[in-house]
């Protein structure tokens, strides 16, 4: 883990410019957003998630997740199938400003073309050298 800022980046995952992490499980990925992302939003109170079985595509909305600040869209980092849906956050939104890259994923999806929609996400490296870039230009 690295901190850029105030903001904590973990290795072995995959970053998107819309703040949301990907991390490659046993051929499925796990998906939620970033450090960065809830501490922006503030207190996280409702987050309104796609179903099992829905399917996302990457760099189109799968759901949203409103703040006491404002309303967001989640940005889907891969496309491919939801097979699972954090329930935890639904009953309990402000996991995911305690826990961001824990419990407080999102969902777990069976991609389509992870091998080509990777090359697409920024390695842990180049989300460092990114996130100095966007905190430096605030």
């Amino acid at each position: 883990m690295v901190k850029v800022d105030d903001y904590e980046i973990l290795e072995g995952l995959y970053y998107s410019k819309d703040w949301a992490w990907v991390k490659v499980e046993d051929g499925k990925v796990r998906v939620g957003i970033t450090d960065y992302a809830q501490k922006q939003l503030k207190e996280i109170v409702f987050t309104e998630l796609p179903n099992v079985g829905d399917e996302v595509v990457q760099g189109e909305p799968y759901g949203t997740v409103e703040s006491v600040k404002s309303v967001s869209d989640l940005v889907s980092p891969i496309s491919g199938k939801v097979e699972e849906v954090n329930e935890e956050v639904s009953g309990n939104p402000h996991i995911i400003n305690e826990d961001p890259y824990g419990e407080g994923w999102l969902i777990v999806v069976s991609p389509s073309n992870l091998d080509e929609e990777l090359k697409n996400l920024m390695t842990f490296e180049e989300a460092v050298e990114w996130y100095k870039k966007v905190i430096e230009e605030g």
